[in-house]
């Protein structure tokens, strides 16, 4: 996995997704690079502060393949899974990539990613500026375009921000794809038992 480069992980996110199947590739990693750098630009332009939200650590995240997730009601909140986080610690230091994700780095970003997803919720500017970076076109109309929606791009800008916001060597993605990995191996062998 860690031969491949971060973009690659961002097309084969988006192509994974229902409404990108049998689109270009290099449609893909256009789309993958612009909503990462979102991401990164996002992440320059807000500084160093807390989360958007408050945290809350919970279990159960391995069964369900989450590592966090933002939740805006009741109130907005960051849902830490904490079987899934020292999972990651392991695969990191397992894989020997710690250089790219130091020890508590997965922490604070899971907690940046969902920060991220948390802003775009809240903001529409920002949606609309994420749409107008992947120069997607859902109408046009002479000289008149209506930037369309790319499924999958806020996820991509949110790897992007939390990869920027805790200065990782490379994206969560690598890390996500090999706990994705490491949770399936771990389901499997359960079913073995």
């Amino acid at each position: 996995m860690a031969d491949l480069d971060d973009a690659e992980f961002g097309v084969r996110l988006l192509a994974a997704t229902p409404t990108h199947e049998g689109r270009d590739p290099a449609l893909l990693r256009r789309w993958a690079e612009a909503a990462a750098a979102f991401g990164v630009g996002l992440a320059a332009d807000r500084g160093t502060h807390g989360p958007a939200a408050r945290v809350v650590e919970r279990d159960g995240g391995l069964e369900q393949l989450l590592l966090a997730r933002y939740v805006s009601r009741p109130a907005p909140a960051v849902e830490l899974f904490t079987d899934t986080l020292a999972l990651g610690e392991e695969l990191a230091d397992l894989l020997g990539w710690r250089a790219w994700f130091p020890p508590g780095a997965l922490r604070a970003a899971a907690v940046a990613h969902e920060e991220a997803h948390c802003l775009l919720h809240r903001d529409p500017a920002l949606r609309r500026a994420l749409r107008g970076r992947t120069g997607h076109t859902a109408l046009r109309l002479g000289r008149f375009r209506i930037a369309g929606h790319v499924a999958g791009a806020d996820e991509l800008t949110a790897h992007g921000y939390a990869g920027a916001r805790c200065g990782l060597g490379r994206s969560p993605l690598l890390l996500t794809a090999a706990l994705a990995s490491a949770a399936g191996a771990l389901e499997e062998a359960r079913g073995q038992d």
